[in-house]
């Protein structure tokens, strides 16, 4: 049997899809695999921000045309740069056991501290507020590429410091780079945020990835993505959502801002099996706040 994964190009993205192969090649190890890498739309046009040019379905296009094409048999994405609305011709097969979902902050080689007169380089809107809470002082600017162009930036000047997901980091391994480590308090993290997702045709058998799925980060997704859809959340959508399990209850957090920049955060507590209902309440009553 053989299976060929797609992958977009950039470093992170074939470190993320060869953790899912080393998986398959450990408890399948008769299964050939071939990894086949593209560039996506988000890759290409990097002189704007997504919510210019369409939102995170810019990452998995060219993937999701690969799989309907039969071109590739499974392909790898981060599961937080995923759109709300998934193809039902595509459903997600299998994710991985979570990352750290933390945010970090990175400043060039051999500094130690941030220098205020230069902008810090962040690339969404959940990471700017709450990064602009923490440093009332500072100027947030767009940034964009994947990590090690982001970084290659950073080091040449263009910015003070740049803000990152921590486990795309640590699968780089990068994690030297790290000058701050925000909690999921200070910072919440993009729903899904550390967990790889593996999307296959409908109907494909994908047992081959039993050992590889995370029931724990599958029930976790599961009550983020809800929330953020309930808000008609997306890339450009303030919007964040982290969930921890406690026994048998997801303890969700969620975070969004409205048209007047007023910050809502709210907490709410549920069976882990109804992660849906869990963000969707969690939504509606935060939407009730909002209205009063």
């Amino acid at each position: 049997m053989k299976i060929r994964v797609g992958s977009r190009e950039s470093r992170l993205a074939v470190r993320q899809s060869q953790i899912v192969i080393d998986s398959i090649k450990k408890y399948s190890p008769d299964i050939e695999i071939e990894l086949i890498t593209m560039k996506t739309t988000g890759d290409i046009i990097l002189d704007k921000t997504l919510d210019k040019i369409g939102g995170k379905g810019l990452f998995v296009k060219e993937l999701d045309r690969a799989l309907l094409d039969e071109k590739v048999d499974i392909t790898v994405h981060s599961f937080k740069d995923m759109p709300m609305d998934i193809d039902d011709r595509l459903p997600i097969a299998a994710v991985s056991k979570r990352e750290d979902p933390r945010d970090v902050l990175v400043l060039p080689k051999g500094v130690n501290e941030i220098d205020f007169s230069r902008p810090i380089g962040c690339s969404s809107l959940r990471r700017k507020i709450q990064i602009e809470k923490i440093y009332p002082n500072s100027t947030i600017q767009p940034i964009r590429g994947n990590v090690l162009t982001r970084l290659e930036k950073l080091d040449s000047g263009e910015y003070s410091a740049i803000a990152l997901a921590y486990a795309g980091l640590k699968r780089l391994g990068l994690e030297d780079r790290i000058w701050r480590v925000f909690s999921t308090d200070e910072i919440v993290p993009a729903a899904c945020q550390g967990i790889i997702a593996v999307q296959a045709r409908k109907g494909f058998d994908v047992s081959f990835l039993a050992n590889f799925h995370d029931k724990d980060s599958w029930d976790i997704s599961v009550a983020e993505r809800s929330f953020i859809k309930a808000l008609n959340g997306g890339c450009s959508s303030p919007a964040a959502a982290f969930g921890v399990i406690q026994e048998d209850k997801i303890i969700l957090t969620g975070f969004h801002v409205d048209k007047s920049n007023r910050i809502y955060k709210l907490t709410k507590a549920g069976n882990r099996n109804q992660g849906e209902e869990l963000g969707y309440n969690l939504a509606m009553e935060m939407l009730k706040g909002m209205d009063t």
